[in-house]
């Protein structure tokens, strides 16, 4: 049960760097992030038997999908924090590696493009938005700081009398 919260609190922690590096980009750049609320009425709409969207944008919003985005955004962030397990095994909670963590946020970009971007209608790796070599970018660097963030959350974590 311990390394089932330590892992938790790691995703959440990742997760808020992820979302603090979205910020930055934001306020210092005026660089939109991704509208979590998207990811809401995609997981909303899979309750109405509807899994793929020709786009989502188009697609009828519904009652509460921002808050459930976000909600599926944490939760996919605290399942994605046992992908450095899976390179280093549990060690990986008592001695972090930075490398791993790296390495970690790297392979999870592999889900938003080739699962989520797919199915709310903007093709494998965003091949269908305005602009896809640049939301492909974006993607990487917030997997990146989802991956440093992993680390930094496993130090703080590691410290922890959990």
């Amino acid at each position: 049960m311990e390394m089932l919260l330590r892992v938790a609190l790691i995703g959440i922690g990742a997760t808020l760097c992820m979302d603090g590096w979205a910020l930055l980009l934001k306020r210092r750049w005026g660089i939109a992030s991704f509208d979590y609320a998207l990811v809401g009425r995609w997981l909303l709409w899979m309750g109405k038997g509807r899994f793929i969207h020709h786009s989502v944008i188009n697609t009828p919003s519904l009652a509460g999908e921002k808050q459930t985005g976000w909600m599926l955004h944490y939760v996919i962030g605290i399942g994605f924090s046992f992908v450095p397990l899976l390179f280093s095994g549990t060690t990986w909670l008592h001695h972090p590696d930075l490398s791993v963590a790296i390495l970690s946020g790297l392979v999870t970009v592999a889900a938003p493009w080739f699962i989520m971007q797919p199915a709310l209608g903007f093709g494998v790796a965003a091949s269908r938005t305005a602009n896809p070599s640049k939301a492909r970018l974006f993607s990487l660097l917030a997997h990146l700081a989802y991956g440093g963030g992993l680390y930094f959350s496993a130090m703080v974590v590691m410290v922890l009398p959990v």
